[in-house]
Protein backbone atom coordinates (compact mmCIF):
# COMPACT_ATOMS: atom_id res chain seq x y z
CA UNK A 1 0.00 0.00 0.00
CA UNK A 2 1.96 3.45 -0.98
CA UNK A 3 1.02 6.46 1.08
CA UNK A 4 -0.63 8.79 -1.62
CA UNK A 5 0.13 11.87 1.01
CA UNK A 6 3.76 11.70 0.59
CA UNK A 7 4.50 14.66 -1.47
CA UNK A 8 7.27 13.54 -3.95
CA UNK A 9 9.85 16.50 -2.94
CA UNK A 10 9.90 15.12 0.48
CA UNK A 11 10.40 11.24 -0.80
CA UNK A 12 13.18 12.22 -3.59
CA UNK A 13 16.20 9.95 -2.24
CA UNK A 14 18.96 11.52 -1.41
CA UNK A 15 22.61 9.59 -4.11
CA UNK A 16 25.25 8.73 -2.55
CA UNK A 17 28.87 6.34 -3.02
CA UNK A 18 28.83 3.06 -1.15
CA UNK A 19 31.40 3.98 1.62
CA UNK A 20 30.36 2.64 4.74
CA UNK A 21 28.91 4.63 8.08
CA UNK A 22 29.68 7.63 8.49
CA UNK A 23 31.44 8.87 5.33
CA UNK A 24 28.88 9.24 2.73
CA UNK A 25 28.69 12.14 0.04
CA UNK A 26 25.98 12.85 -2.47
CA UNK A 27 26.78 13.30 -5.97
CA UNK A 28 27.13 17.03 -6.43
CA UNK A 29 27.53 17.50 -2.51
CA UNK A 30 28.97 20.49 -1.72
CA UNK A 31 32.22 19.59 0.67
CA UNK A 32 31.40 19.23 4.44
CA UNK A 33 33.37 22.25 6.73
CA UNK A 34 35.00 21.24 9.96
CA UNK A 35 31.82 21.02 11.88
CA UNK A 36 29.63 19.06 9.58
CA UNK A 37 33.35 16.25 9.69
CA UNK A 38 33.47 16.67 13.48
CA UNK A 39 29.72 15.84 13.55
CA UNK A 40 29.50 12.51 11.22
CA UNK A 41 30.75 10.76 13.84
CA UNK A 42 27.74 10.74 15.25
CA UNK A 43 25.35 11.24 12.55
CA UNK A 44 25.55 11.14 8.58
CA UNK A 45 25.37 15.41 9.03
CA UNK A 46 26.05 17.21 5.71
CA UNK A 47 27.55 20.53 4.23
CA UNK A 48 25.31 23.23 5.31
CA UNK A 49 22.66 21.25 8.08
CA UNK A 50 25.47 21.42 11.00
CA UNK A 51 23.65 24.66 12.08
CA UNK A 52 20.52 23.52 11.72
CA UNK A 53 20.58 20.31 13.29
CA UNK A 54 23.25 21.95 16.23
CA UNK A 55 20.53 24.42 17.35
CA UNK A 56 17.86 21.41 17.00
CA UNK A 57 19.90 18.98 19.01
CA UNK A 58 20.30 22.34 21.66
CA UNK A 59 16.61 22.46 21.88
CA UNK A 60 15.66 19.00 22.56
CA UNK A 61 18.63 18.75 25.38
CA UNK A 62 17.16 21.93 26.92
CA UNK A 63 13.60 20.63 27.04
CA UNK A 64 14.73 17.45 28.53
CA UNK A 65 16.93 18.89 31.16
CA UNK A 66 14.07 20.99 31.91
CA UNK A 67 11.21 17.85 32.26
CA UNK A 68 14.18 15.97 34.68
CA UNK A 69 14.15 18.96 36.92
CA UNK A 70 9.85 18.39 37.20
CA UNK A 71 10.19 14.83 36.87
CA UNK A 72 12.12 14.55 40.01
CA UNK A 73 9.94 17.24 41.25
CA UNK A 74 7.23 15.28 40.46
CA UNK A 75 8.20 12.14 42.31
CA UNK A 76 8.81 13.99 45.92
CA UNK A 77 5.52 15.68 46.01
CA UNK A 78 3.53 12.91 44.87
CA UNK A 79 4.93 10.00 46.39
CA UNK A 80 5.14 11.75 49.23
CA UNK A 81 1.83 13.34 49.51
CA UNK A 82 -0.37 10.26 48.16
CA UNK A 83 2.21 7.41 47.16
CA UNK A 84 2.72 5.04 44.74
CA UNK A 85 -1.06 3.62 43.94
CA UNK A 86 -1.95 7.71 43.74
CA UNK A 87 0.28 8.10 41.27
CA UNK A 88 -0.76 5.70 38.92
CA UNK A 89 -4.53 6.66 39.14
CA UNK A 90 -3.61 10.18 38.79
CA UNK A 91 -2.46 8.96 34.85
CA UNK A 92 -6.30 9.41 34.27
CA UNK A 93 -7.23 12.80 35.05
CA UNK A 94 -4.46 13.31 32.24
CA UNK A 95 -6.17 11.38 29.69
CA UNK A 96 -9.39 13.38 30.55
CA UNK A 97 -7.73 16.92 29.95
CA UNK A 98 -6.27 15.49 26.71
CA UNK A 99 -9.43 14.31 25.31
CA UNK A 100 -10.20 18.28 25.49
CA UNK A 101 -6.32 19.90 24.27
CA UNK A 102 -5.94 17.87 21.45
CA UNK A 103 -8.84 19.50 19.46
CA UNK A 104 -8.36 22.58 20.39
CA UNK A 105 -4.52 22.10 19.50
CA UNK A 106 -5.57 21.21 16.20
CA UNK A 107 -7.81 24.03 15.44
CA UNK A 108 -5.23 26.78 16.97
CA UNK A 109 -2.71 24.82 14.35
CA UNK A 110 -5.31 25.83 11.78
CA UNK A 111 -5.19 29.39 12.25
CA UNK A 112 -1.61 30.07 13.08
CA UNK A 113 2.18 29.05 11.36
CA UNK A 114 4.04 26.31 12.99
CA UNK A 115 7.00 28.76 15.01
CA UNK A 116 3.85 30.68 16.59
CA UNK A 117 2.39 27.50 17.37
CA UNK A 118 5.20 25.95 18.49
CA UNK A 119 6.21 29.04 20.87
CA UNK A 120 3.11 29.83 21.72
CA UNK A 121 2.63 25.94 23.49
CA UNK A 122 5.84 26.15 25.02
CA UNK A 123 5.11 29.81 26.44
CA UNK A 124 1.67 28.30 27.52
CA UNK A 125 3.06 25.54 29.59
CA UNK A 126 6.05 28.07 31.23
CA UNK A 127 3.71 30.37 32.32
CA UNK A 128 2.26 27.65 34.42
CA UNK A 129 5.18 26.82 36.67
CA UNK A 130 5.37 30.32 37.95
CA UNK A 131 1.85 29.54 39.29
CA UNK A 132 2.86 26.34 40.65
CA UNK A 133 5.70 27.55 42.25
CA UNK A 134 3.77 30.37 44.16
CA UNK A 135 1.06 27.64 45.35
CA UNK A 136 3.56 25.46 46.23
CA UNK A 137 5.60 27.94 48.54
CA UNK A 138 2.63 29.17 50.22
CA UNK A 139 1.86 25.60 51.91
CA UNK A 140 -0.90 24.21 49.05
CA UNK A 141 -0.35 20.58 48.39
CA UNK A 142 -0.41 20.10 44.42
CA UNK A 143 1.25 16.55 44.18
CA UNK A 144 -1.53 15.32 42.10
CA UNK A 145 -2.46 18.45 40.08
CA UNK A 146 1.40 19.02 39.25
CA UNK A 147 1.72 15.46 38.59
CA UNK A 148 -0.59 15.64 35.96
CA UNK A 149 0.52 18.63 34.44
CA UNK A 150 4.08 17.20 34.21
CA UNK A 151 2.40 14.28 32.18
CA UNK A 152 1.18 16.36 29.74
CA UNK A 153 3.66 18.54 29.36
CA UNK A 154 6.37 15.82 28.54
CA UNK A 155 4.24 14.48 26.07
CA UNK A 156 2.82 17.50 24.13
CA UNK A 157 5.87 20.18 24.15
CA UNK A 158 8.71 17.33 23.64
CA UNK A 159 6.22 16.05 21.12
CA UNK A 160 6.33 18.47 19.06
CA UNK A 161 9.55 19.77 18.95
CA UNK A 162 10.00 16.56 17.27
CA UNK A 163 6.77 17.19 15.10
CA UNK A 164 8.99 20.13 13.99
CA UNK A 165 12.32 17.90 12.49
CA UNK A 166 9.42 16.34 10.44
CA UNK A 167 8.37 19.07 9.11
CA UNK A 168 11.72 20.73 8.49
CA UNK A 169 13.47 17.81 7.01
CA UNK A 170 12.84 15.49 4.67
CA UNK A 171 12.25 11.34 4.95
CA UNK A 172 15.49 11.33 4.04
CA UNK A 173 17.35 13.90 5.97
CA UNK A 174 15.38 12.71 9.00
CA UNK A 175 16.52 9.25 8.74
CA UNK A 176 19.87 10.72 8.71
CA UNK A 177 19.73 13.27 11.14
CA UNK A 178 17.37 12.08 13.84
CA UNK A 179 19.83 9.95 15.54
CA UNK A 180 22.04 13.04 15.96
CA UNK A 181 19.02 15.21 17.40
CA UNK A 182 18.52 12.05 19.72
CA UNK A 183 21.59 12.42 21.08
CA UNK A 184 20.55 15.95 22.26
CA UNK A 185 17.40 14.14 23.93
CA UNK A 186 19.39 11.32 26.08
CA UNK A 187 22.37 13.78 27.44
CA UNK A 188 19.75 16.42 28.42
CA UNK A 189 17.94 13.85 30.26
CA UNK A 190 20.95 12.66 32.04
CA UNK A 191 22.42 16.18 32.79
CA UNK A 192 19.61 17.17 33.72
CA UNK A 193 18.94 14.41 36.31
CA UNK A 194 22.51 14.83 37.34
CA UNK A 195 21.86 18.24 37.75
CA UNK A 196 18.65 17.42 39.82
CA UNK A 197 20.04 15.22 42.10
CA UNK A 198 22.93 17.73 43.17
CA UNK A 199 19.88 20.51 43.15
CA UNK A 200 17.95 18.63 45.87
CA UNK A 201 20.93 16.90 47.61
CA UNK A 202 23.38 19.41 47.94
CA UNK A 203 21.94 22.79 47.41
CA UNK A 204 18.55 21.24 49.43
CA UNK A 205 16.36 22.83 46.26
CA UNK A 206 12.69 22.47 47.12
CA UNK A 207 10.74 20.97 44.12
CA UNK A 208 9.05 24.61 44.06
CA UNK A 209 12.47 25.99 43.18
CA UNK A 210 12.88 23.43 40.64
CA UNK A 211 9.89 24.63 38.86
CA UNK A 212 11.31 28.00 38.44
CA UNK A 213 14.76 27.00 36.99
CA UNK A 214 12.78 24.93 34.61
CA UNK A 215 9.95 27.81 33.68
CA UNK A 216 13.48 29.91 32.93
CA UNK A 217 14.51 27.28 30.02
CA UNK A 218 11.76 27.01 28.22
CA UNK A 219 12.08 30.85 27.65
CA UNK A 220 15.23 29.67 26.22
CA UNK A 221 13.57 26.81 24.15
CA UNK A 222 10.94 28.88 22.46
CA UNK A 223 14.24 31.78 21.24
CA UNK A 224 16.12 28.66 19.44
CA UNK A 225 13.19 27.32 18.04
CA UNK A 226 12.68 30.79 16.20
CA UNK A 227 16.10 30.55 14.96
CA UNK A 228 16.04 27.08 13.96
CA UNK A 229 12.72 27.56 12.08
CA UNK A 230 14.75 31.03 10.19
CA UNK A 231 17.90 28.76 9.37
CA UNK A 232 15.82 26.02 7.72
CA UNK A 233 13.67 28.31 6.07
CA UNK A 234 16.34 30.05 4.63
CA UNK A 235 18.41 27.20 3.35
CA UNK A 236 15.79 24.73 2.15
CA UNK A 237 14.08 23.68 -0.94
CA UNK A 238 11.30 26.08 -2.19
CA UNK A 239 8.84 23.18 -1.61
CA UNK A 240 9.85 22.96 2.33
CA UNK A 241 10.42 26.96 2.51
CA UNK A 242 6.96 27.28 1.72
CA UNK A 243 5.74 24.81 4.64
CA UNK A 244 6.67 27.58 7.17
CA UNK A 245 4.09 29.71 6.52
CA UNK A 246 1.61 26.89 5.80
CA UNK A 247 -1.32 26.32 8.12
CA UNK A 248 -2.58 23.16 9.20
CA UNK A 249 -5.45 21.81 6.99
CA UNK A 250 -7.67 19.19 6.75
CA UNK A 251 -9.11 16.02 8.88
CA UNK A 252 -8.38 16.41 13.42
CA UNK A 253 -5.90 14.00 14.73
CA UNK A 254 -8.19 11.63 15.85
CA UNK A 255 -9.53 11.32 12.47
CA UNK A 256 -6.65 11.13 10.76
CA UNK A 257 -5.63 7.92 12.91
CA UNK A 258 -8.46 6.01 12.49
CA UNK A 259 -8.72 6.45 8.57
CA UNK A 260 -5.15 5.19 8.50
CA UNK A 261 -3.55 1.62 9.70
CA UNK A 262 -0.44 2.36 9.89
CA UNK A 263 -1.03 5.67 12.20
CA UNK A 264 -3.75 2.83 13.79
CA UNK A 265 -1.15 0.15 14.99
CA UNK A 266 1.27 3.62 15.71
CA UNK A 267 -1.09 4.31 18.46
CA UNK A 268 -1.88 0.58 19.72
CA UNK A 269 1.91 0.24 19.89
CA UNK A 270 2.05 3.69 22.45
CA UNK A 271 -0.64 2.59 24.50
CA UNK A 272 0.82 -0.93 24.96
CA UNK A 273 4.12 0.32 24.97
CA UNK A 274 3.17 2.91 27.81
CA UNK A 275 1.03 0.33 29.87
CA UNK A 276 4.43 -1.95 30.16
CA UNK A 277 6.32 0.97 31.38
CA UNK A 278 3.84 2.19 33.58
CA UNK A 279 3.25 -0.86 35.73
CA UNK A 280 7.16 -1.21 35.94
CA UNK A 281 7.30 2.69 37.39
CA UNK A 282 4.40 1.30 39.36
CA UNK A 283 6.73 -1.30 40.77
CA UNK A 284 9.58 0.16 41.09
CA UNK A 285 7.69 3.29 43.19
CA UNK A 286 6.24 0.82 45.25
CA UNK A 287 9.40 -0.55 46.37
CA UNK A 288 11.27 2.84 47.06
CA UNK A 289 8.08 4.40 48.83
CA UNK A 290 8.48 1.67 51.53
CA UNK A 291 11.78 1.80 51.44
CA UNK A 292 11.58 5.54 52.19
CA UNK A 293 8.77 5.01 55.35
CA UNK A 294 11.13 2.12 56.56
CA UNK A 295 14.03 4.69 56.97
CA UNK A 296 12.26 7.96 57.63
CA UNK A 297 9.27 6.74 59.74
CA UNK A 298 6.54 9.31 59.44
CA UNK A 299 8.76 11.97 58.83
CA UNK A 300 6.93 12.85 55.47
CA UNK A 301 9.87 15.69 55.31
CA UNK A 302 12.94 13.21 55.30
CA UNK A 303 10.76 10.97 52.86
CA UNK A 304 10.49 13.40 50.32
CA UNK A 305 14.04 14.19 50.37
CA UNK A 306 14.73 9.95 50.02
CA UNK A 307 12.40 9.55 47.11
CA UNK A 308 14.17 12.93 45.67
CA UNK A 309 17.24 11.67 45.77
CA UNK A 310 16.75 8.10 45.14
CA UNK A 311 15.07 9.23 42.13
CA UNK A 312 17.45 11.88 41.05
CA UNK A 313 20.44 9.34 41.12
CA UNK A 314 18.23 6.94 39.18
CA UNK A 315 17.13 8.93 36.57
CA UNK A 316 21.08 10.25 36.19
CA UNK A 317 21.89 6.06 35.51
CA UNK A 318 19.90 5.60 33.34
CA UNK A 319 20.30 8.79 31.03
CA UNK A 320 24.20 7.91 31.08
CA UNK A 321 23.23 4.84 29.24
CA UNK A 322 21.03 6.44 27.28
CA UNK A 323 23.55 8.90 25.95
CA UNK A 324 25.93 6.41 25.28
CA UNK A 325 23.25 4.10 23.62
CA UNK A 326 22.11 7.32 22.04
CA UNK A 327 25.56 8.74 20.90
CA UNK A 328 27.46 5.32 20.18
CA UNK A 329 24.56 2.65 18.92
CA UNK A 330 21.45 4.14 17.39
CA UNK A 331 22.95 5.58 14.16
CA UNK A 332 24.44 2.04 13.17
CA UNK A 333 21.52 0.39 14.56
CA UNK A 334 19.03 2.40 12.08
CA UNK A 335 22.09 1.65 9.20
CA UNK A 336 22.25 -2.25 10.31
CA UNK A 337 18.42 -2.86 11.35
CA UNK A 338 16.49 -0.29 9.27
CA UNK A 339 13.69 1.49 11.37
CA UNK A 340 10.84 -1.16 11.09
CA UNK A 341 13.22 -3.96 12.71
CA UNK A 342 14.67 -1.95 15.33
CA UNK A 343 10.87 -1.93 16.94
CA UNK A 344 11.85 -5.23 18.34
CA UNK A 345 14.53 -4.50 20.43
CA UNK A 346 12.85 -2.38 23.45
CA UNK A 347 9.91 -5.18 23.74
CA UNK A 348 12.50 -7.81 23.82
CA UNK A 349 14.43 -6.33 26.60
CA UNK A 350 11.32 -5.75 28.29
CA UNK A 351 10.33 -9.29 28.11
CA UNK A 352 13.76 -10.25 29.74
CA UNK A 353 13.70 -7.98 32.34
CA UNK A 354 10.15 -8.45 33.37
CA UNK A 355 10.92 -12.37 33.69
CA UNK A 356 13.73 -12.17 36.06
CA UNK A 357 11.39 -9.39 38.26
CA UNK A 358 8.95 -11.72 38.72
CA UNK A 359 11.51 -14.52 40.23
CA UNK A 360 12.97 -11.91 42.27
CA UNK A 361 11.44 -8.52 42.98
CA UNK A 362 13.24 -6.55 45.40
CA UNK A 363 14.73 -3.34 45.13
CA UNK A 364 18.37 -3.62 43.25
CA UNK A 365 16.66 -6.38 40.79
CA UNK A 366 13.93 -3.57 39.95
CA UNK A 367 16.47 -1.16 39.68
CA UNK A 368 18.68 -2.72 37.62
CA UNK A 369 15.80 -4.07 35.32
CA UNK A 370 14.19 -0.77 35.07
CA UNK A 371 17.33 1.01 34.21
CA UNK A 372 18.20 -1.05 31.32
CA UNK A 373 14.40 -0.95 29.65
CA UNK A 374 14.39 2.73 30.23
CA UNK A 375 17.96 3.59 29.22
CA UNK A 376 16.69 1.65 25.72
CA UNK A 377 13.41 3.64 25.95
CA UNK A 378 15.03 6.81 26.10
CA UNK A 379 17.64 6.35 23.48
CA UNK A 380 16.69 3.77 20.69
CA UNK A 381 12.67 3.68 21.13
CA UNK A 382 12.67 7.25 21.21
CA UNK A 383 14.14 7.81 18.24
CA UNK A 384 12.23 4.93 16.02
CA UNK A 385 9.02 6.29 17.34
CA UNK A 386 10.03 9.97 15.96
CA UNK A 387 11.08 8.00 12.49
CA UNK A 388 7.69 6.22 12.09
CA UNK A 389 6.35 9.67 11.18
CA UNK A 390 9.10 10.37 8.92
CA UNK A 391 6.51 8.49 5.73
CA UNK A 392 3.06 10.47 7.08
CA UNK A 393 1.65 13.57 5.42
CA UNK A 394 2.35 16.83 7.19
CA UNK A 395 -1.02 16.97 8.82
CA UNK A 396 -0.45 13.65 10.45
CA UNK A 397 3.17 14.79 11.69
CA UNK A 398 1.36 17.69 14.28
CA UNK A 399 -1.81 16.61 14.46
CA UNK A 400 -1.95 13.09 14.36
CA UNK A 401 1.29 12.91 16.62
CA UNK A 402 0.40 15.36 19.35
CA UNK A 403 -3.25 12.50 19.81
CA UNK A 404 -1.23 9.69 19.70
CA UNK A 405 1.90 11.13 21.84
CA UNK A 406 -0.83 12.66 24.16
CA UNK A 407 -3.76 10.73 24.27
CA UNK A 408 -3.04 7.35 23.35
CA UNK A 409 0.17 7.49 25.13
CA UNK A 410 -1.92 8.77 28.58
CA UNK A 411 -4.69 6.12 27.83
CA UNK A 412 -1.98 3.53 28.45
CA UNK A 413 -1.68 4.98 31.97
CA UNK A 414 -5.30 4.32 32.20
CA UNK A 415 -5.34 1.33 31.43
CA UNK A 416 -2.54 0.75 33.28
CA UNK A 417 -4.46 2.79 36.52
CA UNK A 418 -7.02 0.02 36.19
CA UNK A 419 -4.17 -2.99 36.15
CA UNK A 420 -2.98 -1.35 39.46
CA UNK A 421 -6.72 -0.91 40.94
CA UNK A 422 -7.37 -4.61 39.91
CA UNK A 423 -4.37 -5.88 41.67
CA UNK A 424 -5.15 -3.85 45.04
CA UNK A 425 -8.64 -5.49 44.92
CA UNK A 426 -7.13 -8.90 44.56
CA UNK A 427 -4.29 -8.01 46.65
CA UNK A 428 -1.35 -9.04 43.77
CA UNK A 429 1.82 -9.38 44.88
CA UNK A 430 4.86 -7.92 43.01
CA UNK A 431 5.47 -10.84 41.20
CA UNK A 432 2.01 -10.89 39.78
CA UNK A 433 1.92 -7.41 38.34
CA UNK A 434 6.12 -8.74 36.63
CA UNK A 435 4.06 -11.78 35.21
CA UNK A 436 1.26 -9.72 34.16
CA UNK A 437 3.98 -7.41 32.00
CA UNK A 438 5.89 -10.18 30.82
CA UNK A 439 1.71 -11.22 29.07
CA UNK A 440 1.57 -7.52 27.88
CA UNK A 441 5.02 -7.68 26.00
CA UNK A 442 4.69 -10.59 24.51
CA UNK A 443 1.33 -9.02 22.89
CA UNK A 444 3.43 -6.10 22.52
CA UNK A 445 6.02 -7.86 20.02
CA UNK A 446 2.91 -9.23 18.46
CA UNK A 447 1.55 -5.45 17.42
CA UNK A 448 5.43 -4.31 16.55
CA UNK A 449 5.36 -7.24 13.78
CA UNK A 450 2.23 -6.01 12.02
CA UNK A 451 3.29 -2.19 12.18
CA UNK A 452 6.69 -3.15 10.90
CA UNK A 453 4.42 -5.23 7.70
CA UNK A 454 2.52 -1.75 7.09
CA UNK A 455 6.20 0.22 7.39
CA UNK A 456 7.16 -2.00 4.64
CA UNK A 457 3.90 -1.70 2.45
CA UNK A 458 4.40 2.14 2.34
CA UNK A 459 6.87 1.77 0.06
CA UNK A 460 9.58 2.85 2.31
Amino acid sequence: MVNNDRPEHRTRPELRTQASFPAFKAVGEKPKGPLEKALSFLADVRAGEAPGVLLLTANVFLLLFAYYLLKTAREALILAEGGAYIKAYSAAGQAALLMLLVPVYGYIGAKVDRVKLLTGLTGFFASHLLLFSFFGTQGYQEGVAFYIWVGIFNVFVISQIWAFANDIYTEAQGKRLFPMIGVGSSLGAWLGAEAAAQLVGGFSLTPYQLQLFAAAILAVCALVTVVVNRIETKRATPEMAAHATDKLAGPGGFELIFKSRYLTWIALLTVLLNVVNSTGEFLLGQVVTEQAKAIAGADVAAQKQFIGQFYGRFFGIVNLLGFLFQTFAVSRIFAFLGVRNAVYVLPSIALMSYSVLAVAPILGVVRIAKTLENATDYSLQNTVKQALYLPTSREAKYKAKAAIDTFFMRFGDVLQAGIVKMGAELSFSLPAFAWLNVALTILWLGIASRLSAEHRRMGF
